[in-house]
């Protein structure tokens, strides 16, 4: 005797066993019986950048053309499971970059905080007046860290730099985990969703939001595109 598994008759060792291996792959079987949704989003063509305008000089070459390709957020909404809700928050970022927000859209989960780094060797003042989340981190040079912002309503938030009137940023904050922001070709994938039927929606600006009901199933990936209105 070895041991005290071994200390039960034959029979019940075996059905322990089938007992065992039967748990282990209905458990394999949930984590990829979970449904998934991918797609295609068509997005709007790239804007044209307008040339700086700041209030200090600086030494960086400023490019004029888009850094920022356009992208939209796709995003689950509807009765989800509890369990689904935001239950922490997280840490996103913003930075600025050749006078530009790099990326200027980012998404978040109610409850975030997000920092603004400064890459630029020159000043910054990152604020908003959006309903959303209003706030003002002052001017700030490189290395100099400025206060984060939690966001904790959902809504868009659009960010300005008081020194440089052609940056513009957009925080898109959720009341939902299931989100991705796209790829610059419109592409997203959304994986691990509870099965039901929700509604899908791409945000594409604060005037373009394109929605479509689906019917998830467990262990089916559905696809839904976006093609523009």
């Amino acid at each position: 005797m070895s041991g005290t598994f071994l200390a039960f008759p034959i029979g019940v060792r075996t059905t322990c066993l089938i007992l065992i291996c039967c748990a282990g792959l209905a458990a394999n079987g949930a984590v990829h019986a979970e449904a998934a949704i991918e797609g295609v989003v068509e997005l709007p063509p790239p804007a044209a950048e307008r040339l700086v305008n700041q209030r200090y000089r600086t030494n960086i070459e400023v490019v004029t053309t888009p850094s920022n390709p356009p992208a939209a957020v796709v995003y689950l909404t509807g009765d989800l499971p509890a369990t689904a809700k935001p239950t922490s928050t997280a840490m996103a970022a913003m930075p600025q970059k050749k006078i530009l927000f790099s990326p200027n859209l980012i998404v978040v989960r109610v409850g975030t905080a997000v920092e603004f780094p400064n890459l630029d060797d020159t000043y910054h003042n990152v604020f908003s007046y959006s309903k959303t989340k209003r706030f003002d981190l002052g001017r700030y040079r490189k290395n100099e860290k400025p206060g984060t912002v939690i966001f904790d309503k959902p809504g868009v938030v659009t960010v300005h730099c008081e020194i440089h009137d052609r940056m513009r940023g957009t925080i898109l904050v959720l009341d939902t985990p299931f989100f991705q922001k796209t790829d610059s070709s419109g592409h997203y994938r959304l994986e691990h969703l509870p099965a039901g039927r929700f509604v899908l929606k791409a945000w594409l600006n604060e005037t373009e939001m394109r929605e479509q009901p689906v019917d998830l199933k467990n262990g089916v990936t559905l696809h839904v595109d976006f093609p523009a209105k």
